[in-house]
């Protein structure tokens, strides 16, 4: 499954962006996340150029949970697109990246009164409000910022069960984000919105899922949106002026999946806006989409180096790589299924059916089961593909594991984004005091 900028040189070895991961890996070790510049700038110009040609007044927000580093901010920004950031971290990287403040959307159910008044204070462009808990904390902060312009969308949940894992479904009226509009809340959410002076309700944020391959969902939600959107104006006399309809496009993971063109996504979702528009009277309005896995994941792909491998006649071989879950949580948490190869022996005929294993101490550190691969031999280089997303970004420390570095390859270059972490590194945080004092408690 190559995709990109992936093809297989004369030595049979996996090339990316031009470079020979078997070069790649001698130079910056395993594992190793190798990212395709030229792929990444082509999933963003695919998604601008989809929105701006059927609706001029739209933006595309690159959702930054997918995976975020001062480098990949400024790509997103070379390449026209806003940024949506999730925490003060995410925030406080953009900042570092000189990313335009004013093209930055802040989410999260549950932001901090510190993480809103950081955003506050640096002009960020939106901030998406989650909760009446959060609405407070900006009633609250709006007085003691008279000066400062606090645009604000609030994210809704329209009732929407996208075929999905049921970890990443947002859109049902059963999930921790956004204000319900099956049972008022969503409304009552507006009327406090708009009765907080200092803050500017600008329009609505929904987010229906992830890893969504039909366009039935995103209809769906244009629907549900605009109608809310009417039933806002006949009450309030509100005007929406903006309407995100956050992310969920589908990649490919494996050769079965089957995600639908960027275009087609949009196609649909735009079609919808203006045809619930028209039958409502209403004015379109500005539209925005959050892609995020779609533009980073198919990107990625992580290079290990094979180690153990244990034959278990007639039940299973495993395959034992130099990661595992610490570099990739999603087959343990959402059972997700990955594409392979082994990378220097790129088309070499497969001979064997194995399961590839983790390092971690976990029997549930499994990154592929049951796949068919050339004959395999400790020091083979195993690249999984369309690692790009949630992988760098969920990554951990878990038996104490240095994270990977990131390299991004284009046009025949490697370039180090992030270095790989060192022994001392996860040591860096800790205090240690060979005669601490004790501390009592005074008794009540």
């Amino acid at each position: 499954m190559l995709l990109g900028t992936c093809r297989v040189n004369k030595l049979n070895h996996l090339e990316i962006g031009g470079c020979d991961t078997v070069e790649l890996v001698k130079e910056f070790g395993t594992p190793l996340y190798v990212m395709d510049e030229n792929l990444i700038r082509e999933n963003c110009r695919s998604f601008l150029n989809s929105m701006r040609s059927l609706h001029e007044n739209s933006e595309v927000i690159y959702a930054g949970k997918a995976f975020l580093t001062i480098e990949m901010c400024r790509i997103i920004e070379e390449e026209g697109l806003c940024l949506d950031v999730v925490s003060g971290g995410e925030l406080y990287t953009a900042i570092k990246a000189q990313f335009p403040i004013k093209r930055i959307y802040f989410h999260g159910n549950n932001k901090s009164y510190d993480e809103l008044k950081m955003a506050i204070e640096n002009g960020v462009g939106r901030i998406i409000v989650d909760n009446f808990y959060e609405l407070e904390l900006l009633r609250d902060l709006a007085k003691k910022y008279p000066g400062k312009k606090i645009n604000v969308l609030l994210r809704l949940t329209p009732g929407i069960e996208a075929h999905t894992h049921d970890y990443i479904k947002t859109g049902q009226i059963d999930s921790k984000f956004g204000f319900g509009m099956e049972n008022g809340q969503a409304m009552q959410a507006v009327e406090s919105a708009l009765s907080i002076k200092g803050l500017k309700l600008m329009g609505f944020h929904c987010h229906i899922g992830s890893q969504i391959f039909e366009d039935e969902p995103f209809k769906d939600a244009a629907q549900i949106m605009i109608k809310f959107a009417k039933d806002v104006f006949d009450r309030y006399g509100f005007t929406t002026k903006e309407i995100d309809f956050g992310g969920g496009f589908g990649i490919k993971y494996r050769e079965t999946d089957k995600p639908l063109p960027v275009k087609e996504y949009i196609q649909t979702l735009v079609t919808s806006v203006k045809e619930s528009c028209k039958n409502y009277g209403l004015h379109v309005p500005k539209l925005l989409i959050e892609p995020g896995r779609a533009i980073i994941g198919e990107a990625g792909t992580t290079l290990y180096t094979i180690g153990a491998i244990k034959n278990i006649p007639g039940i299973r071989k495993y395959v034992s790589v130099d990661g595992g879950m610490s570099d990739n949580i999603r087959p343990a948490l959402y059972g997700a299924e990955y594409s392979a190869i082994v990378a220097n022996k790129a088309n070499s005929p497969k001979v064997e059916k194995v399961s590839i294993a983790g390092k971690c101490c976990e029997s549930g550190d499994m990154l592929i089961w049951d796949i068919d691969l050339p004959k395999i031999e400790p020091g083979d280089i195993l690249a999984v593909f369309s690692t790009g997303a949630y992988h760098y970004s969920m990554a951990s420390n878990y038996n104490m594991l240095p994270k990977p570095a990131v390299v991004f390859v284009k046009d025949n270059t490697a370039r180090l984004v992030v270095r790989r972490q060192t022994y001392e590194d996860l040591l860096s945080a800790e205090v240690y005091l060979p005669q601490a004092k004790k501390v009592f408690l005074a008794s009540m």
